[in-house]
């Protein structure tokens, strides 16, 4: 994937679908791929992913030219379900393995038990349906129990809340210290880095929007980022993103601007880390 940094085997951009439904997924993504992502993010519970499978299928792109991610949903946890919840994920996504198979959160409420299902997702990474494995929005607690019970089977990412005003530095210096790379995603703060005096003033300075300075950002602290956008110019423009470079007075700055203006905070969350 030319041009483009790889972080653990996985592009450091990609094209998020996050509440991209039907036929706005199918356009979107098919939009991402003409830019140039070759990292496509999806998941069982945003419930595209026969659209966004059927945009790689008619895009003329090789698979193996494209980084294909998607999620097993909390709710499909119970004992024996993971493997047949992947399957169908795979027939949906029209792919006979994908890159890339996280746990989307820990079960909700530990209504199931976690030595279950992580054993059950070590049989599908030992089944061959996914290349690698990885979780999302799992916390310190979460991430050490998965690494005992998955053995030698290494954690790829925890993809998380990131953005620069939430930099989320309790769970990221606790991935980073087991070896466990970082997705942000919501890296745009659902756009609420756009009102960002701080990062207006850098854009400013570069030519750039403050959603491309923030993007930037992110890729220099290490970050894997997953931006997502209905908007077909700004698939574009956040694309390009990964050609900006900051210089280190630059990334200081914007790391003074972390507030803890976290957006993902319902009921189907664990209790988050806060030190």
């Amino acid at each position: 994937m030319a041009g483009i940094r790889m972080i653990n085997g996985i592009p450091q951009i990609g094209f998020g679908t996050w509440n991209r439904d039907g036929q706005v997924a199918y356009d979107t993504v098919r939009q991402a791929l003409d830019v140039g992502y070759r990292h496509i993010d999806t998941a069982e519970g945003y419930k595209n992913e026969e659209f966004v499978g059927a945009a790689i299928a008619d895009s003329g792109i090789d698979r193996a030219d494209i980084f294909l991610t998607t999620k097993v949903s909390p709710e499909s946890f119970g004992p024996g379900q993971i493997m047949s919840h992947a399957r169908t994920s795979l027939d949906k996504l029209r792919v006979e393995h994908v890159d890339l198979l996280l746990l989307h959160y820990p079960s909700i409420g530990d209504e199931y038990e976690i030595e279950d299902y992580m054993g059950q997702f070590a049989e599908v990474f030992d089944a061959g349906l996914t290349e690698r494995i990885g979780v999302s929005n799992f916390t310190k607690r979460y991430i050490d129990r998965a690494l005992e019970l998955l053995g030698d089977r290494p954690i790829a990412t925890n993809q998380v809340e990131i953005h620069p005003l939430m930099q989320n530095r309790p769970i990221v210096e606790h991935c980073r210290d087991r070896g466990i790379s970082l997705t942000a995603y919501s890296p745009l703060g659902r756009g609420c880095v756009n009102d960002s005096a701080g990062l207006k003033e850098i854009a400013a300075e570069h030519g750039a929007t403050a959603a491309q300075i923030a993007l930037a950002f992110l890729m220099a602290e290490g970050f894997i980022v997953i931006p997502s956008s209905g908007n077909q110019a700004r698939i574009a423009e956040n694309f390009v993103a990964k050609d900006f470079a900051l210089t280190e007075a630059e990334i200081a700055t914007i790391r003074t601007l972390d507030e803890g203006r976290r957006l993902v905070d319902g009921p189907w969350c664990p209790a988050w880390d806060t030190n």
